[in-house]
């Protein structure tokens, strides 16, 4: 257990949420009054409780520089285990043990006091770490090179852009030598540049013995980083151990997972059809949550027609969540029979760089939708992609297709 330098037991964090009630109240007088008469009573008017557990019984140990990639889905407790290491936030539960100095940087400005200047940020995160003055300076001109604020130094950090921000605090974190680094999804505000020099800059840190947890959607990232991984899902620990069968494990968790998304019947009367379900699917007709980039793909449309349509043509477009417009497909129009269709469009001619998607889907008649639906949908195209090592020299931040193509080669001398 010498090496250990993190060991967790039984963690657990608790919230207590609050729900209002619906009230046939519907003046304000009303509800004031309401309100009054319950403090008078010692509680809250039309509230209720709900226990939430952010983090369930998790017991995991550390050693010594180790690289440990924590994943898992949106509201798995990454975020919440990473806060309770750093003491931001206090455990319900659990017993947690850090051997080390620990250095976090779990949102842009954490430690930052947005009045005093870069330089004077510096400072103040050094001594947060336990560094004295002498020990600041030595690693000063460093901090200042990596996070290439120069001519900002001493201007308060409040008119920092976010990247400048986060450029400057990972810059402190890395250098100042903490025993145990803690970093949250944060670096993707910076750009492609900025991320490999600070994937690169936590390698070397890694190589000097130090302890490194690392949250990222980025699949690829987390992969090059980590040697070992931890596995959240909804606040429980599904696993942990070698980073390749972690990542494995979270890619077949979430193969069924908000893959499938059903519909209401748009509001209107007499309308000649509907959407009904709308799934993800790779080629074997599995619902996916994740696309392996890389790999092809298919959308499976289930809709039903409720009257005669002589010129129904069903639509899907691909956008980012930026509402970057990626592609638009659709059927010829056709002549359709009341009942209930499947509709299957497959991808194998686009492939996607990693990120996350949204799909618009439309069923018309005389080119006029009846059923539109663009801001439900949603996928993800993973960056962990079962390709062939040739493959991975592509490089993703360059567009969205990632499409090979034929180039003509021609020796002119």
């Amino acid at each position: 257990m010498s090496n250990i330098v993190i060991d967790v037991q039984h963690l657990t964090k608790q919230y207590e949420l609050r729900h209002q009630k619906a009230s046939s109240y519907s003046t304000l007088r009303d509800t004031l009054a309401d309100r009054v008469k319950a403090l008078a009573k010692g509680q809250l008017s039309n509230q209720t409780k709900e226990t939430f557990l952010a983090l369930d019984d998790i017991s995991f140990s550390i050693a010594q520089g180790d690289r440990v990639g924590i994943v898992g889905r949106n509201g798995a407790g990454k975020s919440t285990l990473l806060k309770v290491l750093s003491r931001i936030v206090a455990p319900t539960k659990g017993r947690i043990v850090l051997d080390g100095r620990v250095a976090s940087l779990l949102e842009v400005g954490t430690g930052f006091h947005p009045e005093l200047s870069g330089r004077e940020n510096i400072f103040l995160n050094g001594s947060i770490l336990g560094m004295s003055r002498d020990e600041i300076k030595k690693k000063f001109d460093e901090i200042v090179a990596f996070a290439e604020v120069e001519r900002f130094l001493d201007t308060p950090v409040k008119r920092y852009s976010s990247g400048m921000y986060v450029r400057l605090a990972f810059a402190v974190a890395a250098h100042l030598e903490p025993e145990i680094l803690i970093v949250d999804e944060v670096l993707a505000v910076g750009d492609a540049t900025f991320q490999k020099k600070c994937l690169g800059r936590m390698k070397e840190v890694a190589g000097e013995g130090r302890t490194i947890l690392f949250v990222s959607h980025n699949m690829d990232a987390v992969q090059k980083l980590c040697n070992t991984g931890i596995l959240l899902h909804k606040g429980k620990l599904v696993t942990s151990g070698g980073i390749d069968d972690v990542i494995g494990k979270y890619l077949d968790q979430n193969s069924s997972e908000q893959a499938v998304f059903e519909f209401d019947p748009p509001a209107g009367a007499d309308l000649p059809g509907k959407i009904d379900s709308v799934g993800i699917e790779n080629v074997s007709g599995k619902p996916v949550a994740e696309i392996p980039v890389l790999t092809h793909w298919q959308v499976r449309v289930n809709f039903t027609i409720y009257k005669p349509l002589d010129h129904f043509i069903l639509g899907l477009g691909i956008s980012t969540l930026m509402e970057q417009p990626v592609r638009t497909v659709w059927d010829s129009a056709k002549p359709m029979k009341p009942g209930t269709y499947d509709a299957v469009v497959s991808f194998n001619d686009i492939m996607l760089a990693p990120g996350i998607y949204k799909l618009i889907i439309g069923l018309s008649e005389q080119q006029r939708n009846f059923h539109y639906e663009d801001n439900v949908v949603t996928f993800e195209v993973s960056d962990a992609a079962e390709a062939k090592p040739d493959d991975r020299i592509i490089n993703y931040r360059s567009g969205l297709i990632l499409n090979q193509c034929p180039i003509q080669i021609r020796q002119i001398s």
